[in-house]
């Protein structure tokens, strides 16, 4: 029989929740304090109202909500969530106030390239989270979104932001429609995926397994940065960057030069070890029914965080100092984290999902009392990916339209309209399972979960792994 350790801490007694006065001033000051450093560079720069600020402003807001969120979980205070609900408010009118500014800028919709969809994406995302909240009265529903917005703002932070005419092909109104959908369809499949890990935790599902999960998606995120990175000498590639043009340097058209940051590499292989040890202790615990071995588990969640804090703090450091060697030319060359931003935010969204866990290991009983009733959660989700389905269904044909008017057909099997269908058949599996087979409950979340990491592959991984026709997207 498997050994729980939420069956092994349930006789524990909990701590009396706390007034809560002290995150809401921390989170406060914090903020405020970070609206005074990014004050003094508006006054050196002189430009008030720019993009970057905004955005800037964003960050802050959907940080300090993520935070509350989390606090929320933990503490169960009412201040907790009712101050988290208003950052997300203010962080979305600045992201709105982005997204205007992105607009006018450019002379149409922020719809063009990774950055500009990223940007919607995140805003669409922030405005779902308080219909779920409100209408709905999902109140931790911001503890999983949040973490996401944040890392998107992050990630826009560091890809590239220039304004440039529209290529020939996006020079349709069709782009509009067609992105639109998309971003719309995407944050609603997030939404989905958020209400599914809601549904598993008030459902009961034992909290070791969220622990194995979460340490094996930790892993999957350091070991692909290995696999693709990763020197023999344990050093770290990473792309290098021209200060003088803010871009990425290249060899020739579409071959990047890479540079090398010595020891990073293995660094890095210590964090990989220290996040994939959870899952292995886990895996051997469960074998041999050892509890020891399981308690060790989430003992071991610490010294995951920790190293994914160092390995945070060196990369940020190393990539903004000094020069670099190539293998692929001579001389050395300067990099930054805006070279690397899927690897910054990778290791962004591995320390959130540890901390999501911890919340979840530490107030497993508080937040199923703060969560509605499985039945809500379920028919929420059902209802969320109901709304995402059509989406995507007409975001394909839109596509498929408008390809046929820029290239001569409706469908070239393209890495991007591939996966677009891949991720349009999952869903529909959902939908076909639940309707005809009155699929419900876990199973139901699980296709959730899996549907919204199809979209996420569909976003970004197709986007620089798999380059095809919608390479600029």
């Amino acid at each position: 029989m498997a050994i729980s350790t939420t069956q092994l801490n349930a006789a524990e007694p909990q701590p009396p929740a706390r007034k809560g006065t002290a995150l809401v001033a921390t989170v406060i000051l914090v903020a405020v304090f970070l609206f005074f450093m990014g004050f003094l560079n508006v006054v050196k720069s002189g430009h008030l109202l720019s993009e970057s600020n905004l955005l800037f402003a964003s960050l802050i807001f959907y940080a300090a909500a993520a935070a509350l969120y989390i606090g929320f979980g933990i503490s169960g205070l009412e201040r907790h969530v009712r101050v988290a609900s208003l950052m997300v408010i203010l962080g979305w009118v600045f992201n709105t106030l982005a997204v205007g500014h992105r607009w006018y800028a450019a002379g149409h919709p922020p719809f063009a390239s990774v950055y500009e969809m990223l940007l919607c994406f995140v805003w669409t995302l922030a405005l779902l989270t308080q219909l779920a909240e409100r209408k709905y009265g999902i109140r931790l529903i911001g503890s999983v979104t949040m973490p996401i917005a944040v890392t998107g703002v992050v990630l826009m932070q560091l890809l590239p932001s220039d304004v440039h005419p529209l290529v020939p092909a996006l020079q349709s109104t069709w782009l509009h429609v067609h992105v639109t959908l998309a971003m719309l369809a995407y944050s609603a499949c997030a939404l989905s995926f958020a209400l599914a890990m809601m549904f598993l935790i008030k459902d009961g599902l034992n909290t070791d397994t969220f622990l194995a999960v979460t340490s094996g998606f930790v892993s999957v995120i350091y070991g692909a940065l290995l696999v693709t990175r990763f020197e023999k000498w344990g050093g770290l590639n990473v792309v290098a960057w021209d200060y003088a043009r803010r871009e990425e340097i290249f060899l020739e058209r579409g071959v990047r030069l890479f540079v090398t940051i010595p020891d990073l590499g293995w660094l890095f292989m210590l964090t990989f070890a220290a996040v994939a040890a959870p899952l292995v202790l886990y895996v051997i615990g469960q074998a041999r029914h050892q509890s020891n071995l399981i308690l060790g588990a989430n003992r071991a969640f610490f010294v995951g965080i920790l190293m994914q804090v160092i390995a945070l703090v060196a990369f940020i450091t190393r990539s903004q100092s000094g020069g670099y060697p190539s293998a692929m030319a001579e001389g050395v060359y300067p990099t930054s984290m805006a070279a690397s931003p899927f690897i910054l935010s990778g290791i962004i969204a591995g320390i959130f999902a540890f901390l999501l866990y911890l919340m979840l290991h530490w107030r497993r009983g508080d937040l199923e009392r703060l969560l509605p009733d499985t039945n809500v959660l379920d028919r929420v989700t059902y209802k969320t990916v109901g709304i995402a389905f059509p989406l995507l269904t007409l975001m394909i044909a839109t596509g498929a339209y408008w390809a046929n008017r820029t290239w001569g057909s409706y469908w070239s099997w393209d890495p991007k309209e591939t996966w677009a269908l891949i991720t349009w058949l999952v869903y529909a599996g959902y939908l076909h399972m639940r309707i005809t087979r009155g699929w419900r409950g876990r199973r139901a979340a699980y296709f959730a979960i899996i549907g919204f990491a199809v979209v996420m592959f569909t976003f970004f991984g197709v986007t620089y792994l798999l380059p095809g026709l919608h390479a600029y997207a």
